[in-house]
């Protein structure tokens, strides 16, 4: 027994030991004072800056939150833009502390970029955007088209896939930045223009004339989005990954920033847990007990940050479909709060 016991303290040192040699971000970031987050250049409802300098969407609102949990303040974060060329090696070199810009999970960049994604902020899928004028009603129609796309991202290998996968051939006509693939498409210098259909509708916005565009019907990839960290910490890759967490549980159990004063003072099991008046999660992240209440003070809850960056609230317009909760018909979830 002694044996055991004597196995079970080491190991749980050890155990300690490396948790605290890992966790160094958060350290690192309250000692800055300010959370470093890395956004992209420009994109509505997503992240994008205003003329006084102040950004929103939900990639920025990410950021806010987990400022928002770590400093009860959702100002104190500092805005890095990066291209989409640029953007992992910022997080690599420890420019930034954490990647929210409208970046798709996949294998290769799980696996070689030295990173993590904490989850999905938001399901996507990439389409095509056609002028009116082309008379195209579908993706099927566009055999021999010239194609402006954005390099640095998986829309290239996809449209590279649509096009083998359907017999079609096309020009591929293609630009460093996101605003240089716009401005080519709105000059006439492509036919087509193809990204994630969230920055379709985003870009859209900002051509000339808007209704003279459309977006095509098919959806050609999944694109799950979401942010990313740098392996080797993993108590900040949780507090990251529950950050978002904590908004879809919101939104599940009712709670959002105008009644969640209220609802802490609710004797539900699931809430004592959220808001910490039962137990000591919020601690266990290396957090405050009240993490959860932070948060949805400083964004509200899931349905609400969607809602007024890219839904029924904001310009976009666009309907939650996959991103709805997993009780209303879409496929946003989150592991329980226990």
């Amino acid at each position: 027994m002694k044996r055991v016991s004597l196995a079970v303290t080491l190991a749980a040192a050890a155990a300690l030991s490396v948790q605290a040699a890992s966790a160094q971000t958060l350290k690192t970031v309250k000692d800055r004072g300010m959370l470093s987050c890395g956004v992209s250049q420009g994109l509505p409802g997503f992240s994008s800056p205003d003329d006084k300098g102040n950004w929103t969407g939900i990639d920025v609102d990410v950021c806010r939150a987990i400022a928002g949990a770590i400093f009860n303040d959702p100002t104190k974060v500092k805005y890095v833009p990066l291209s989409a060329k640029d953007r992992f090696t910022a997080l690599q070199s420890g420019e930034i502390d954490v990647l929210s810009r409208n970046t798709t999970w996949t294998i290769s960049r799980d696996t070689s970029l030295g990173a993590n994604f904490t989850g999905v902020t938001y399901y996507d899928g990439q389409g095509f955007m056609v002028k009116k004028s082309l008379k195209v009603n579908s993706a099927l129609e566009l055999n021999s088209a010239s194609v402006c796309v954005q390099t640095g991202t998986t829309t290239e290998q996809n449209l590279a896939d649509y096009f083998k996968a359907n017999n079609m051939k096309y020009e591929v006509i293609a630009f460093a930045t996101n605003d240089e693939t716009v401005k080519a498409y709105e000059a006439g210098r492509c036919d087509v223009f193809t990204t994630d259909v969230s920055q379709l509708y985003a870009q859209r916005l900002k051509l000339a004339n808007p209704a003279d565009h459309m977006v095509l019907p098919e959806i050609i990839s999944k694109e799950p989005l979401g942010p990313m960290v740098r392996h080797g910490d993993d108590q900040w890759f949780d507090i990251v990954k529950w950050t978002l967490f904590a908004m879809i549980t919101a939104e599940e159990l009712g709670v959002t920033s105008k009644n969640v004063d209220e609802k802490a003072k609710s004797d539900k099991p699931d809430l004592k847990r959220a808001f910490g008046t039962d137990g000591n999660l919020g601690e266990q992240l290396g957090l405050t007990k009240d993490w959860f209440s932070r948060i949805i003070k400083a964004v509200g809850n899931y349905g609400e940050m969607y809602d007024r960056n890219i839904g029924a609230g904001s310009k976009l317009q666009i309907a939650r479909g996959l991103n709805n909760l997993w009780n209303k018909g879409g496929i946003q979830y989150a592991p329980p709060i226990r």
